[in-house]
């Protein structure tokens, strides 16, 4: 008798993100969450990224990924249009055409430990580390930067 473990949904893994990287820990000016993608679809495979630009969205059709999960918003500022004449358009509509869920955790990620900025600082060989500008309340041992 096997047993099959359930597929997660986009929920599933908002759900994990915002568990760990929560979005109450973004900067005020920062858009983080899921950008597109229907929460009750299965996620089989992620693709993870800097930047939604053509070159990481096609990387992620060509992997059969169900979502992409990117550090740096796609849309940061407001946008008038998403018609695929625009560029920003143009990657939406690729997307959605290929039901590929799409999920932004920047400043949120940065602050959290372990995050981005712990990433970067053990790339760096740094030790002993601690934030450069500790975080609000609630946020224990998080902060920006690190050294």
């Amino acid at each position: 008798m096997s047993t099959t473990a359930a597929v997660p949904t986009v929920a599933d893994v908002v759900a994990e993100l915002e568990r760990r990287y929560p979005p109450t820990w973004a900067e005020e000016w920062d858009k983080v969450g899921l950008v597109l993608g229907e929460p009750g679809a299965p996620v089989r495979r992620i693709l993870c990224v800097v930047d939604v630009v053509p070159e990481t969205v096609a990387e992620a059709l060509a992997a059969h990924a169900d979502m992409i999960i990117a550090h740096h918003p796609l849309l940061l500022r407001g946008v008038s249009s998403v018609a695929p004449t625009t560029y920003k358009g143009r990657i939406i509509h690729q997307l959605i055409k290929a039901d590929v869920a799409l999920y932004v955790a920047h400043t949120n990620a940065d602050v959290a430990v372990p995050g981005v900025s712990d990433a970067l600082a053990h790339r760096l060989g740094l030790t002993d580390l601690r934030p450069l500008k500790p975080s609000r309340p609630g946020t224990p041992a998080a902060g920006e930067g690190r050294g």
